[in-house]
């Protein structure tokens, strides 16, 4: 199954995609960068297990990220279900962003130059950000999204999809 997206693209496409977002917002645009995620293995882990099902439950293009979300929240020290239910909230599970802001970050800005480089960069964030800094991650979600009271609630229904275990 082939689940296209906004963020998933060819080398090619990537290249071309960079000129223009480079012409198009120039220097007041920065692209975060990271090194590549590490290998699709979730081996015997049954959270990379349950994320990978989620996301194909969802036709999401992220299922192939499982590991790399499991892998960022551990250590970051976050809830393993925060930053994938945020992207469902935020896009679909990275059916509909841009520049690979699978998160909305910096209200849909940011701008990354894979997947991988946005959640790496989002929990690195969620971790030691004095805004999120030492937050559980109900604390973090009453911090991330402010002036929508309903965001919470949203990123916790998925949260207890992925695991029934309370959302602290």
């Amino acid at each position: 199954m082939v689940f296209m997206s906004l963020c998933s693209s060819s080398p090619s496409q990537r290249v071309a995609g960079a000129i223009l977002l480079l012409a198009s917002c120039g220097a007041s645009c920065a692209v975060i960068q990271a090194e590549p995620g590490p290998p699709y293995d979730c081996g015997q882990d049954p959270r990379c297990l349950a994320l990978r099902n989620f996301f194909l439950a969802h036709q999401s293009p992220l299922s192939e990220k499982a590991l790399t979300f499991i892998k960022a929240a551990d250590q970051h020290k976050l809830d393993w279900r925060l930053l994938p239910s945020i992207s469902m909230v935020e896009t679909s599970g990275g059916k509909h962003c841009t520049g690979h802001n699978i998160f909305g970050w910096n209200s849909g800005r940011a701008h990354f130059q894979s997947v991988e480089a946005a959640i790496l960069h989002v929990a690195g964030r969620l971790h030691s950000s004095p805004i999120y800094a030492g937050h559980t991650a109900l604390g973090i979600l009453h911090r991330f999204n402010p002036n929508r009271k309903n965001y919470p609630p949203k990123v916790i229904a998925y949260m207890r999809q992925l695991s029934k275990d309370p959302v602290e």
